[in-house]
C-alpha cells in the first residue's frame, strides 16, 4: 500500500467515525424528545422540549404547568436513565469483549447479572441483606454483582490470569447463581415469586432523579479513565503476549478493567433488574463502523447502547399501551435477531 493510499484510508476512516458520532448523537436527541411525549397525557415533541427548557431556564421559555409536571416528575428521569443505563452497559460489554477477546463476552454471560439476580432474590424471599429499608434489594443486587466479579478474579488468578480462565470462571458462576435463584423461587411464596420474576425481567419503572445522578456520576468518573487507557485495551485485544511486549502490565490492567466493567454493570442493574443484550449487541454494531480502536469504540458503543435501550423502552411503552412491557423483554426481542443475522453474515470469519 502506497503512502498516499494509506493517508486516504485514514482520512476516510476519520470521516466515517465523525459521521457516525454526529448521526448517532442526533438520533439520540431526537429519540429523547419523542420518548418524553409517550404516555397517556400526550403532547408534541416541541411541547416536550419547551417543558424541558422551561425547567432548565425559568422565565426564558414558556410551557404549561401540566407539561412541566409530567415531564420533570414522571418522564424525563426515566428517559435519561435509559440513556445512561444503556451507555454504561454497552461500555461494560465493550471492555469485557476487549480484554477477553471474545465476541460473546459481557457482564451477563460472565455471571455478574446472575449474581445480581441472586442478591435480589435473597432480599425478596429471605428478607436478608447488607442494607435495610427501601434499599435492601438494590444493595443486595449491587454487592452480589461485585462479589461475582471478585470470585471470577480470584478463580482466574488461581489458574493464572487469562481470558480463557476468566470466561470459564464466569460461566461456572453463571450456572451456580442461576441455580441458587431457581431454588429461592421454588421456596418462595406466590407473591415473592412474582416479584423476583418481575425484577429479572428488567424495567425502568423504578428510575428516579437520585438514581440517575448516581449512575451518571459513576460514568463521569470511569469514562475518562477508560478512554485514557484505551491503548492498553487495544493491546490486550491483540493478545497477552503482544500486550506484554508493548509494556502493558497484563494482570494489573485486566484486573482494573474487569473491576470497572463490573462496577458499571452493578450500578445499572441494581436499579433496573436484568437487562440483557445491550452489552453484547452495541459493541458489535459499533465495531462494524468505527473499527477496533477503543479510543473511539468505547464512547461510540456507549451512544449506540443508549440509543438501543431508549428505543427498546419506547417500544415497550407503546406496543401494548397503556400496558408497559418490561424493557428486558424488548431488548431480548431486538438482540436475538441481530445475533442470528451476525451469525449468518460472518460465519467463521472471526470478529
Amino acid at each position: 500500500m502506497t503512502r498516499d493510499a494509506l493517508r486516504e484510508g485514514i482520512a476516510a476512516a476519520r470521516q466515517r467515525r465523525a459521521a457516525f458520532f454526529f448521526f448517532t448523537i442526533l438520533a439520540l436527541f431526537l429519540l429523547i424528545g419523542v420518548a418524553v411525549t409517550l404516555g397517556s397525557a400526550g403532547f408534541s415533541v416541541a411541547e416536550a422540549y419547551r417543558a424541558v427548557l422551561a425547567g432548565l431556564f425559568p422565565g426564558s421559555f414558556e410551557s404549561s404547568g401540566m407539561a412541566q409536571t409530567i415531564v420533570w416528575d414522571f418522564r424525563l428521569h426515566r428517559v435519561l436513565f435509559a440513556v445512561v443505563a444503556g451507555f454504561g452497559l454497552a461500555v461494560a460489554g465493550t471492555v469485557m469483549q476487549g480484554i477477553l477477546r471474545n465476541p460473546l463476552a459481557s457482564p451477563f454471560t460472565l455471571g455478574i447479572a446472575s449474581a445480581a439476580s441472586t442478591g435480589a432474590s435473597v432480599a425478596i424471599v429471605l428478607g436478608a441483606g447488607f442494607v435495610g429499608g427501601s434499599y435492601l434489594i438494590i444493595g443486595n443486587a449491587f454487592l452480589f454483582a461485585l462479589l461475582a466479579a471478585l470470585i471470577i478474579y480470584a478463580m482466574a488468578r488461581h489458574r493464572g490470569m487469562g481470558a480463557t480462565s476468566m470466561i470459564l470462571a464466569g460461566i461456572a458462576l453463571m450456572y451456580l447463581f442461576s441455580a441458587v435463584t431457581s431454588l429461592l423461587q421454588y421456596l418462595g411464596t406466590a407473591d415473592e415469586l412474582q416479584e423476583v420474576v418481575f425484577w429479572m425481567f428488567g424495567s425502568l419503572d423504578r428510575s428516579s432523579w437520585p438514581k440517575l445522578g448516581i449512575v451518571t456520576l459513576l460514568l463521569a468518573v470511569c469514562m475518562p479513565y477508560l478512554v485514557y487507557r484505551a491503548w492498553d485495551l487495544n493491546a490486550l485485544a491483540e493478545g497477552d503476549e503482544i500486550a506484554e511486549s508493548l509494556g502493558v502490565p497484563v494482570n494489573h490492567a485486566m484486573t482494573i478493567f474487569m473491576f470497572i466493567a463490573s462496577l458499571l454493570t452493578a450500578a445499572v442493574i441494581c436499579f433496573t433488574g436484568t437487562i440483557g443484550f445491550i452489552g453484547l449487541v452495541a459493541p458489535h454494531i459499533t465495531r462494524m463502523v468505527v473499527g477496533t480502536d477503543h479510543r473511539f469504540l468505547l464512547p461510540a458503543s456507549g451512544l449506540v447502547g443508549a440509543l438501543l435501550l431508549l428505543g427498546a423502552d419506547s417500544l415497550a411503552r407503546t406496543l401494548l399501551a397503556p400496558v408497559v412491557l418490561p424493557v428486558g423483554i424488548m431488548t431480548a426481542f431486538l438482540g436475538v435477531p441481530f445475533f442470528i443475522y451476525l451469525f449468518m453474515r460472518r460465519r467463521d470469519a472471526g470478529w
